[in-house]
């Protein structure tokens, strides 16, 4: 499957749109995720990966961490109005 279909797909869950918005104003771990939204780490995880596997989010360590970013270039080509109605 592209990416092109990924990332429709890889969005249109609830819970991993408001990851994205949280995503989208700064880098966070698994377990900030959580428990910002009031899920399990297992649960944000398993969102993440498919996000990640869309192409949408960076990773990078820190220390015992991984930080999960959202990919500017990657949702630059989603459009705007997809942007803008994400992170209303």
């Amino acid at each position: 499957m592209d990416l092109v279909r990924q990332h429709p797909e890889a969005l249109s869950h609830p819970v991993r749109l408001r990851l994205v918005r949280t995503l989208a104003r700064g880098s966070h771990t698994t377990g900030e995720l959580a428990s910002t939204w009031e899920l399990t780490a297992p649960e944000v995880s398993r969102h993440l990966a498919v996000l990640r596997k869309a192409g949408l989010l960076r990773t990078r360590r820190r220390g015992r961490y991984v930080l999960y970013d959202l990919d500017a270039s990657a949702t630059a080509a989603l459009g705007t109005d997809l942007m803008a109605a994400m992170l209303r």
